[in-house]
């Protein structure tokens, strides 16, 4: 039996009980204690379940609207509200609330003095309008033993009536519903750098297989397949059709990499065979015949890439720095005549489409101490600790030590043990990283407690310009939703994070495993399709934190990544201020369209007026007969409605 302090230390008991019911027995002498108890228990239950099972916020009911007359005051419709703490506000009739009364109490009570009317400060201020639970004791009784008349001093209050109040206080309201996107934001950090992170991440894992391969078979020869001999012949004449055109555009320059990434990496596997392989390599796919010729029509298409303005060419630096590499080591490893014989690594890296240059390499050395950093940083500030030997993993990950910065063009040879120093640096990191996003993922799904000390339900947002209320909005205040408002709009959501959390969650720990290479034989790499492709990843778990970051259509966005979306401190996110103008457009539009009907109506007038009429062209209406009624004029345009005309004095209709 345990016997730890508990959250009891200083009580009577270690462990005390959150609710204690009375308990009744036949003789049993009942005092005010316990029938009080009794009433105690159930009220402090029911509103322990309206807390966690509903939430704070609106039941039903309770619209905020300007009053008829307009002027300082608004409408409290009648309805249901719980507030934090769990008690039920129940307005039974329609209130006529003074705003700007309540804005006067709550300066007297903020500043300790009244220093006048507040119509007096200049511009439109906003305040929001809340509902305060309310308890009163009445009907006084005497007690008992006292039998005295009340009111007297001896009499007690034999009721509590459950009421309410209007407060004003600050139009930015906590909001109390759970939002796991906000809780995701606050393990992340800054957004802009836990992307970068996540970005170099990736590229890292992009290379991981290729770096574990040609560092575990050095030399080895790569097979070449009927894949391999299908881009070597597509991208070679794609390559030749289009090496006369000057310099390409950006996205001809695009294409143009991947084709000689896909060229390059055939040679790169070609070369990898000693002389006799490449006969065999020949005969089973005649077009290696020209490979000789591949080299010049290679480095024709680096120097045309040479030309080009990178930056335009690839946005993204990370994918820029791939590109480059592409044309580096093409030049230095595959255009010679005879290849590069001395550089068995970084060939047998191309080979497999991942070329590694030597500003690259310096690149990864960065950013895997970059990861660790963030990594770290983000660990100790976590309030998430379900991954207990993640920090220790990830401070006993041996990073190569960093390179200064080359020239983008620099050729040098990579060791080994450097090689392998970074692909298991890289396959520490990248899981860690995984591990990180999985735990913090998951731990969203299950909202906190929480202990507030606000009482008030938010019911609208109101605008005053001097004394008057000129603008209520009550569409973003919380709302109790069915089944419960812990999670507000991302009910819809729970389903799908349940369903990816099932796949991610509570399942054994991420591990790398190292590509699977036969003793003998040529290594079965496959080509890295997408290595120069911007294109986000797919998975559980992108989805799930997609999911997460990605508010839906009407949805209020998490909290931090809301903030890092807004452009200007007052500006207003929700689409009641956009209706309002709106129907301000249409209130001119209308009153303008009134105006053109009037002046149409008068030049009618004026027509009928004149004594004599020109004669009509061709083609127009002809004139009606004497005591005719003049004919309908011409319907208006399909889609628009028509007007009915007001019949003159003297007409028929």
């Amino acid at each position: 039996m345990g016997t730890g302090c508990g959250c009891g230390c200083g009580g009577a008991s270690p462990r005390p009980s959150a609710f204690v019911r009375p308990r009744f027995f036949a003789g049993q002498l009942l005092t005010e204690d316990d029938l009080g108890l009794l009433v105690d228990y159930t009220t402090a239950k029911n509103r322990l379940h309206n807390r966690s099972l509903y939430g704070p916020g609106v039941v039903r009911g309770l619209e905020v609207a300007c009053a008829p007359c307009g002027g300082g005051t608004v409408v409290v419709r009648p309805g249901h509200a719980l507030d934090p703490e769990g008690h039920d506000i129940v307005v039974p009739c329609a209130e006529s609330v003074d705003v700007r009364a309540l804005v006067q109490e709550q300066r007297v009570a903020s500043l300790g003095a009244d220093c006048g009317e507040p119509c007096d400060d200049g511009g439109p201020r906003r305040y929001g309008l809340f509902v305060r639970y309310e308890e009163t004791q009445v009907e006084p009784v005497a007690p008992y033993a006292t039998e005295e008349p009340c009111p007297s001093p001896g009499c007690v209050p034999s009721r509590l009536r459950e009421g309410f109040r209007f407060v004003i206080g600050r139009a930015d309201a906590d909001d109390h519903r759970h939002n796991p996107g906000t809780l995701l934001l606050a393990a992340l950090g800054d957004l802009t750098r836990a992307e970068d992170v996540r970005s170099r991440d990736r590229r890292l894992g992009r290379y991981l297989d290729a770096l574990f391969a040609a560092s575990l078979a050095p030399g080895r020869t790569f097979r070449f397949d009927a894949a391999d001999g299908k881009r070597y012949t597509d991208g070679l004449a794609w390559l030749r059709e289009n090496g006369d055109g000057g310099t390409p555009t950006p996205q001809a320059a695009r294409t143009t990499t991947e084709h000689v990434r896909a060229v390059a990496a055939a040679i790169a596997r070609y070369d990898t065979y000693d002389r006799a392989g490449q006969e065999q390599l020949v005969r089973d796919h005649p077009g290696l015949a020209g490979v000789p010729d591949a080299r010049g029509v290679l480095g024709a298409a680096c120097e045309r890439l040479a030309g080009t303005d990178t930056e335009a060419v690839w946005p993204n630096p990370l994918t820029r720095s791939i590109a480059r590499a592409v044309v580096t080591e093409t030049r230095a490893r595959i255009v010679p005549a005879q290849g590069d014989p001395d550089a068995p690594l970084e060939v047998r890296l191309l080979a497999q489409g991942t070329p590694l240059s030597h500003a690259l390499q310096a690149e990864f050395r960065t950013d895997l101490h970059l990861v660790r950093d963030w990594l770290l940083g983000r660990l100790d500030l976590s309030t998430v600790d379900t991954d207990c030997a993640l920090r220790s993993d990830t401070v006993r990950v041996d990073l190569p030590p960093p390179l200064p910065a080359p020239p983008p063009d620099s050729v040098e040879k990579v060791t080994a043990a450097d090689l392998r120093q970074i692909a298991e640096a890289t396959a520490a990191l990248t899981t860690a990283v995984r591990r990180f996003l999985t735990e913090a993922a998951c731990a969203t799904l299950s909202p906190p407690h929480s202990d507030t000390t606000d009482t008030d339900v938010l019911l609208a947002r109101v605008e005053l310009d001097g004394c008057d209320v000129v603008r209520v909005c009550f569409a973003t205040r919380e709302q109790v939703l069915p089944g419960g408002s812990a999670y507000g709009e991302w009910l819809p959501k729970l389903y799908r994070l349940r369903e990816l959390a099932g796949r991610l969650c509570c399942g054994p720990v991420p591990r790398y495993r190292q590509p699977d290479i036969p003793a003998e034989g040529p290594v079965p790499r496959p080509y890295a399709e997408a290595l120069l492709d911007d294109t986000p990843p797919t998975g559980d778990l992108e989805e799930m934190l997609r999911v997460l970051l990605t508010p839906a259509p009407g949805e209020t966005p998490p909290k931090a990544l809301h903030e890092q979306l807004r452009t200007t401190p007052g500006e207003v996110t929700d689409g009641h201020r956009e209706l309002a103008l709106l129907r301000t457009r249409v209130t001119e539009l209308t009153s303008a369209l009134d105006g053109l009907r009037a002046e149409l109506e008068g030049v009618r007038e004026q027509a009928g007026r004149a004594p004599d009429r020109p004669p009509e062209r061709p083609g127009r209406r002809r004139k009606e007969p004497e005591g005719t009624p003049p004919s309908a004029p011409a319907g208006p345009p399909a889609g628009k409605p028509r007007t009915p005309r007001t019949p003159k004095s003297g007409e028929t209709t």
